[in-house]
């Protein structure tokens, strides 16, 4: 009888071991860490169904995916102005350093020192240039360059991989952009001003090739007139109104003939219309 009862005994403590026993399920893009009797075991875990013994042997699923921090904050340039950054940190934890994340620092290693690092490493970047440097391209690159260098220094050693440091904003005193918008304003005047005198002095260069050309015609004009082609002009000219009549002299000289009568040239016609 006391056989039975222990034979009855043994699947009962069975499925209650089983029913206290969980699964941890770790997919691609993930790592895990056991924990043993409160000791975290170097090596990580690989995807896949790991076991999860309550009391026991716990599992921990960790992100190694790239994750990014935010953060904004009012650091001083070196003239003591203050400057407003909103920066961006992508980063990721290996899976073989996720052990050592979870010993060191802990599961909250965001919070612990990524966010801390990088109001460091911005304030000691940025302190060290000017105002006019955080605005323009090189001077934003240099800045971005020296804090991933910062971070690099900081984090790997701790296990965490820096991958790129992002300026998503930045946002300057008042002051500095009222003066920032006056000299473009004025540098866009200055480039108004230069191009209405370029036009001017293209207009000018215009206006005296006019006037050399139409001069230079006039003395070919004058070179090449003489009594005789100004005769020829005149006549002509006074064969094209049909109100004058061209009448040839033995004299060779031209006499015409209008409706009020008859002259020579340089003559004035007669009373009598002869």
């Amino acid at each position: 009888m006391k056989t039975y009862q222990s034979l009855l005994t043994l699947p009962l403590i069975f499925f209650g071991a089983v029913s206290l026993t969980g699964c941890a399920v770790i997919e691609d893009g993930q790592t895990g860490i056991r924990k043993t009797m409160g000791k975290i075991e170097d090596q990580p875990l690989s995807t896949g169904v790991q076991a999860n013994i309550p009391f026991f042997a716990e599992v921990e699923t960790w992100n190694t995916k790239v994750q990014e921090v935010k953060e904004s904050a009012d650091v001083p340039s070196s003239e003591g102005l203050i400057v407003q950054l909103d920066i961006s940190l992508l980063f990721r934890i290996e899976p073989q350093n996720a052990p050592l994340v979870r010993k060191t620092i802990g599961p909250y290693y965001r919070q612990t020192v990524i966010e801390p690092y990088i109001r460091d490493a911005v304030r000691l970047v940025v302190s060290a240039y000017p105002v006019k440097a955080t605005y323009s391209e090189e001077g934003r690159a240099k800045i971005s360059k020296e804090v991933l260098a910062h971070l690099k220094e900081k984090l790997e050693p701790r296990g965490i991989t820096v991958g790129d440091i992002l300026l998503r904003d930045i946002r300057l005193p008042q002051r500095f952009k009222e003066s920032i918008e006056a000299k473009l304003q004025a540098e866009q005047q200055a480039l108004q001003k230069e191009f209405e005198l370029l036009k001017a002095k293209k207009d000018a260069e215009i206006e005296i090739a006019r006037a050399e050309g139409t001069a230079k015609a006039q003395e070919i004009i004058q070179a090449t007139l003489s009594p005789q082609y100004l005769q020829y002009l005149w006549v002509k000219n006074l064969q094209d109104n049909q109100n004058v009549t061209y009448v040839a002299t033995e004299a060779n000289m031209p006499l015409f003939k209008s409706v009020e009568g008859a002259y020579k040239i340089g003559a004035r016609p007669s009373k009598t219309g002869e």
